[in-house]
């Protein structure tokens, strides 16, 4: 993909074009959200303006449409790719994406417009057992759509957030391919928090579980996440390990839920410990 990224670097009309193209077609609104960040990346955000507006106005009408992931995940591409470029720190970025991202779900940005009813309507019509969680929940005085309306923008927002990250990793590989090879890997590899912004995602989750908001304290680990993605990157990177390793490693963090606790765990105790700094004064 990196001769394409270089024919859209051409010019802006070859960016809007794909930028706009994209965000059209179902399902490939996260290239046309990578084209926005690499163009905002390598420009700034006032000159890749005309790529991002091209991106925004499809993605405006999914959103019309009842879906506002490609939306979301474009505009807030935008938005980290001019932190990256104005702080060069990527746990800076990933602070404040994860923020935004709060925010919005906070807002109700994830909810269908019609709220959750229809949904658990759908729902209990579909699946007897279903409805009769629902009817339990509902005696015991839990008001279900409401629970209903933080757990599909909690989950829509992760997704959100994630994929935005995947975007704007993928605009910062092609920048450092046209540009700077090799950068994006030794900024990446060398990604860690710092004891200040661990306390701060900490802080988030509790304030999250103090006040009823469990979207907050669920997006406030992955910066921590990608921290741990990073720091296994980074191992495998000092030690001269084989590409095997990584695919390993994708594969259980994929499938299996203790490696994601696991990559946390590790990514928290790197954050005092330093393993990369280490291992490289060992060698």
């Amino acid at each position: 993909m990196l001769g394409l990224a270089r024919w859209i670097m051409r010019g802006t009309p070859q960016a809007v074009g794909v930028a706009a193209l994209t965000a059209l077609v179902p399902w490939l609104f996260w290239f046309s959200a990578a084209v926005a960040g690499l163009v905002t990346l390598r420009r700034g955000l006032t000159s890749a303006a005309p790529v991002l507006i091209a991106a925004a106005i499809p993605a405006g009408w999914w959103w019309m449409e009842g879906d506002s992931v490609p939306l979301a995940s474009i505009l807030l591409v935008a938005l980290m790719a001019t932190v990256l470029r104005a702080r060069m720190r990527w746990t800076d970025t990933l602070l404040a994406g994860t923020a935004v991202c709060m925010v919005l779900v906070h807002l109700g940005i994830f909810v269908p417009a019609g709220g959750a009813g229809p949904l658990l309507d759908e729902l209990r019509r579909s699946s007897t057992e279903v409805s009769s969680m629902l009817d339990r929940l509902s005696a015991q005085g839990v008001d279900t759509q409401q629970m209903a309306a933080l757990v599909i923008g909690g989950v829509t927002g992760l997704v959100v957030l994630m994929v935005s990250i995947g975007c704007l990793a993928l605009a910062r590989s092609w920048q450092a391919g046209l540009y700077n090879p090799g950068g994006f890997r030794t900024e990446f590899h060398a990604l860690k928090l710092s004891r200040g912004q661990l306390a701060l995602l900490l802080g988030a989750t509790a304030l999250g579980m103090l006040l009823a908001v469990p979207a907050a304290s669920l997006l406030a680990w992955v910066p921590l996440l990608v921290a741990g993605v990073a720091l296994v990157h980074g191992l495998i990177g000092v030690k001269g390990m084989s590409g095997f390793w990584l695919v390993g490693f994708y594969a259980l963090l994929l499938t299996t839920w203790p490696t994601i606790l696991i990559v946390l765990l590790l990514a928290l105790v790197d954050t005092f410990a330093d393993f990369r700094g280490r291992l490289t004064r060992s060698d």
